[in-house]
């Protein structure tokens, strides 16, 4: 393994409140898992620390996302935080925040080319106007991540300077976890017409993480690109991780997520990594913590 960057995003700009003058949680994430141990766990060349970003409920003008212009400011700052650490020939880990980061570690990796992605959450956030109404409710970016990367939703955080057309193609895209895909009311079918590779978390249950691992390999080896890593989570089922913005059942088994994992972060055309939703507010007793900063040193230590 190349050199890691801990890179500390303390964002919950893409996510809505729960309730009435709720502050979403996940801006403690980077706090609360280095005081778990995980700076220790794994030694980073260097640590980066990002300003966290002021929240609001409040719509804003000239857009229907949630903190949007915010949002896209925090991931200009991170994209150039992330492409010095690439340039060093460092290795970033993101540590979110939420899942709007990985916007900006991809406005980042972008820079030199076109690239990949693997992205491993508990739901595809693949919301965009073509499947809600985007003038019945504010649109919260943090389900919408997968969507606004491949080019689905405001310009606001589709174009990013530099990089023509979306920050990664379909055909480029593994999508490992969703959890709600085969419900009747699923919120976003049409991903299912795309051409991006999913591996809902039925279909990684049934066929192991080694076979899993194997698909989304082969997948990668067929674009030859360098590619970006994304977890959420909340792909583990809520009664290992509860401490999430939207927790369910079923999940990824951990000792099955750490196989995946490490088997991508190994390979060299893997770039960087993001790691998001993790809520401390939902982790008095800091278990939760230690349990994320074990998963994550497991899947390193392979390296």
């Amino acid at each position: 393994m190349p050199k890691i960057c801990l890179v500390r995003a303390p964002t919950n700009l893409g996510l809505r409140p729960l309730r009435p003058g709720h502050i979403p949680g996940t801006w403690r994430a980077p706090r609360a898992l280095s005081e778990a141990g995980l700076i220790e766990v794994l030694s980073p060349s260097s640590v980066i620390d990002l300003e966290r970003p002021a929240y609001s409920t409040e719509p804003q003008p000239g857009t229907r996302l949630r903190n949007g212009p915010a949002i896209r400011g925090f991931c200009l700052e991170l994209a150039d935080v992330v492409a010095d650490a690439l340039r060093r020939g460092e290795f970033p880990l993101i540590i979110g925040g939420d899942c709007t980061v990985l916007l900006g570690a991809l406005a980042a990796a972008r820079r030199t080319g076109p690239l990949s992605l693997v992205h491993v959450d508990g739901h595809s956030d693949f919301r965009h106007p073509g499947n809600y109404d985007v003038n019945a409710v504010l649109g919260s970016a943090a389900g919408m991540d997968l969507a606004l990367a491949t080019g689905r939703g405001e310009a606001l955080l589709t174009e990013w300077p530099g990089i023509a057309g979306p920050l990664v193609a379909d055909e480029h895209v593994v999508q490992i976890g969703e959890r709600e895909s085969r419900d009747a009311d699923f919120a976003w079918p049409d991903i299912n017409v795309t051409a991006m590779t999913l591996i809902d978390v039925f279909a990684a249950r049934d066929l192991g993480a080694a076979k899993v691992l194997e698909k989304t390999r082969a997948v990668l080896a067929r674009s030859g690109l360098p590619y970006w890593l994304h977890l959420d989570i909340d792909v583990l089922d809520q009664t290992v991780m509860p401490a999430v913005d939207s927790p369910g059942s079923p999940g990824i088994d951990p000792d099955d997520l750490v196989v995946i994992l490490a088997g991508l972060v190994t390979d060299p055309q893997c770039v960087g990594m993001d790691v998001t939703i993790f809520d401390p507010d939902l982790d008095p007793t800091g278990e939760l913590a230690a349990l994320l900063v074990s998963l994550i040193g497991q899947v390193f230590a392979a390296g």
